[in-house]
């Protein structure tokens, strides 16, 4: 059974957390490792972000929002906690998000200090993005400040680990735990400001959902600029006595199978894109041993879940649900209940409501409130927006059971009124997927001078057909106006870094090409 989801827990420091975990599963434990193969103990941990952030805290100020521009790795991890340590705010950023939003991040949370690493940048060819961001920041290499660690700060570290309490910066739950940008799917990216508090509850939260083993490992290929991969993938499984195994890319299709194999991971965190790969790509052993498998940011299909079952001995596919404002899980299904088709349970200690929304019939918008939820939004003088008497909008059409599991209809702005009536835009990508399971689709309105607005299918299938598409329609009911009636077909259907359809950039692409047939 898992265990009960009890507020006390956040309320403590994220560091505090950190070494109440040591003291619970053990100093020795290993808890967290990469593709380096080097693994870290709670000690080792805790040693290792002292001695790093003492030496970043002599080149930033005491409450400084520092950028992180680094993969998921356990420098990452080790950079987070050095930060924490000594009072300091991570602001991740998205070093997929483009120069301009990269650049508008970094100015609106008031970031001098960018942190990366030299291999990093090099590998992933990245020095435009240091160029554009030199120009309003001090960019440190972290190979740089390693090489700079002497004996008295390894002294020091040592001190310090035997004796964190003493050393570690003072610091409050409701402090700046992190600062996250939305994936900006939808237009521009917000700055989040999500408490230390809020990063532990979350956590906490998920633990009392899911019945989790400090004996397994969890898999963690997401970016921690995306709170799935922050929360999910670093701070659940540190804090619950897991080994957090941190791995730089989703993208590695070929490499990831077989080192979840080697690593004996329990749990993959990842996105219905990227499971899908990797089933295609692994052997028939490299996946079996999974306990299980989370997505989130997308819908998964039935044919990644059928895939997974069919290849891999029933390993469940547990789909669910979050924002980056719920720091970021909502809902999520479970091992021994998992409900094709929803995103899970509303978790422990939330509130909610549903409100109803103009021509949809079923399901209504759903607002949330709870120990996860956001301080507020960034403003561009520094200040914080919080949520309005603590309640978050998430702008998603939802219907929820007597339970309180949860299925998404769509986003209030995916939605299209075509001759007076509401048409589901998730709905007619369903569509589309159904037809055909192996492509990547994505349906936009475009205006229309007769129906007011009009569907238009995005697909990578260059076999694409409306006749196909409205056979099917009629063959399951569904009615015609959900049936894109003109499709544009592209070689890549364009998606973020964290995996989910770029829609802005796809009604870009469409813009231009308004004869698409």
């Amino acid at each position: 059974m898992p265990r009960a989801y009890d507020a006390r827990d956040a309320e403590r420091s994220l560091f505090d957390a950190l070494l109440v975990a040591r003291t619970r599963h053990g100093a020795k434990k290993s808890i967290l490792e990469d593709q380096n193969r080097q693994p870290l103990s709670y000690t080792d941990l805790i040693r290792a972000s002292f001695a790093l952030g003492r030496k970043i805290a002599q080149i930033t100020e005491p409450g400084e929002n520092v950028g992180l521009l680094l993969p998921s790795s356990a420098g990452v991890v080790v950079t987070f906690f050095g930060l924490h340590a000594f009072g300091r705010v991570p602001t991740m950023l998205n070093f997929t998000s483009g120069l301009r939003n990269l650049r508008a991040a970094c100015k609106l949370a008031g970031v001098k200090t960018v942190l990366t690493a030299h291999a990093f940048i090099e590998q992933g060819k990245l020095h435009d993005l240091v160029d554009a961001l030199e120009t309003n920041a001090k960019v440190i290499y972290l190979e740089d400040v390693r090489a700079k660690l002497g004996l008295s700060d390894k002294l020091f570290a040592a001190a310090a680990a035997l004796s964190p309490k003493l050393f570690a910066a003072k610091s409050k739950p409701s402090d700046p735990g992190v600062i996250l940008f939305t994936s900006g799917s939808f237009g521009a990216p917000r700055g989040v400001v999500l408490t230390q508090a809020n990063l532990i509850a979350n956590a906490m939260q998920v633990a009392a959902h899911i019945d989790l083993d400090p004996d397994w490992v969890m898999f963690n290929p997401l970016p921690t600029f995306h709170c799935f991969g922050l929360t999910g993938g670093v701070i659940l499984p540190i804090l619950t006595g897991m080994k957090a195994f941190q791995y730089p890319s989703p993208l590695h299709t070929k490499q990831i199978p077989p080192l979840i194999k080697d690593c004996k991971a329990s749990i993959l965190l990842a996105t219905d894109t990227f499971v899908n790969q990797y089933a295609r790509s692994a052997d028939p052993g490299e996946l079996s041993g999974l306990k299980f498998i989370v997505c989130g940011a997308e819908k998964v299909r039935d044919e990644t879940h059928n895939l997974i079952a069919d290849r891999f001995g029933g390993v469940p596919v547990l789909e669910g649900y979050g924002a980056t404002e719920a720091a970021p899980v909502v809902a999520v299904n479970k091992p021994d209940d998992n409900r094709r088709g929803t995103v899970g349970g509303l978790l422990p200690g939330m509130d909610y409501r549903i409100e109803p929304v103009e021509g949809i019939p079923e399901g209504g918008r759903l607002l949330l409130r709870g120990p996860n939820i956001m301080a507020g939004y960034l403003r561009e003088d520094g200040g914080v927006d919080p949520p309005e008497d603590g309640w978050h909008d998430t702008g998603d059409v939802v219907t929820m059971t007597d339970d309180l599991w949860i299925t998404i209809k769509g986003r209030v702005k995916r939605f299209a009124k075509i001759g007076g009536e509401m048409v589901s835009l998730t709905a007619a990508e369903d569509l589309a997927v159904a037809v055909w399971p192996d492509g990547r689709h994505a349906v936009i309105s475009m205006p229309d001078p007769k129906k007011g607005e009009r569907l238009l299918l995005v697909t990578d299938r260059a076999d694409a057909d409306v006749s196909m598409l409205l056979s099917h329609a009629q063959s399951i009911g569904a009615p015609e106006l959900a049936v894109p009636r003109k499709i544009l077909k592209v070689s890549e259907v364009p998606v973020l870094g964290t995996g989910k359809t770029d829609y802005v950039a796809i009604q870009r692409l469409a813009d231009t090409q308004p004869r698409a047939a």
